[in-house]
């Protein structure tokens, strides 16, 4: 008998919680359809970086690059300086390109360079193939799941006086600050070697000098 009666009252409890139940289905159904809600906003979030830019140019020990003259379809998305003086100085500037993949602008004066480049290239390795962008040879990488372009800059006053990539005959355009360390400069990103190309072409230290052409 008391089996029997537990029976009844969970089928009076099921007949009771349904009218409650159709009752949130419909306002759930009623929020949807007539609140405005757009499935097609853009969910990149642009970063202005220009103060960062300047305030790690004015500390770093070497010249901070940044593009110059690209189109706003490439979207700055992410930027970072660390000048730690008990590591190394690295600098990070991160875009989504106008076809929605990843490219960076890395730089650092680690004395491990092969480590820094396995590390902000998730991995990536080099291939031996090199891509001359405007007179300067850059290390192609690949990787799962980055690619990357790689150069290293020697340090300013160290006998070479102009990068060794350089074509016979060219003005440096490695374009050093006094005193400047030797660092290494990595375009690196999802983005293909064409864009990762394009992004290496513009870098700028925003005094006409370190760039790549």
């Amino acid at each position: 008998m008391a089996a029997e009666a537990e029976k009844r009252q969970g089928r009076r409890t099921v007949r009771g919680m349904a009218p409650s139940l159709a009752v949130v289905l419909l306002a759930a159904g009623f929020i949807y359809l007539f609140v405005p809600h757009d499935e097609d906003i853009d969910p990149v979030k642009p970063v202005g970086y220009h103060v960062e830019l300047e305030s790690a140019r004015r500390a770093a020990p070497y010249p901070v690059l940044a593009p110059a003259g690209l189109p706003d379809s490439w979207r700055a998305t992410s930027v970072r300086y660390d000048g730690d003086p008990s590591r190394s100085a690295t600098w990070h500037l991160g875009f989504v390109t106008p076809d929605t993949q990843y490219a960076a602008v890395e730089q650092s004066d680690a004395a491990r360079s092969e480590r820094y480049v396995a590390d902000v290239t998730q991995g990536a390795r080099k291939t031996g193939r090199t891509s001359r962008i405007d007179g300067f040879e850059w290390t192609r990488y690949e990787g799962e799941k980055y690619d990357a372009l790689v150069r290293k800059v020697p340090a300013a006053g160290d006998g070479k006086g102009r990068p060794a990539e350089a074509e016979k005959g060219e003005a440096d355009t490695g374009a050093r600050k006094d005193g400047a360390r030797s660092h290494t400069v990595v375009v690196t990103g999802t983005a293909s070697f064409e864009q990762l190309g394009r992004l290496a072409a513009a870098l700028s230290d925003g005094e006409g000098k370190g760039r790549t052409r």
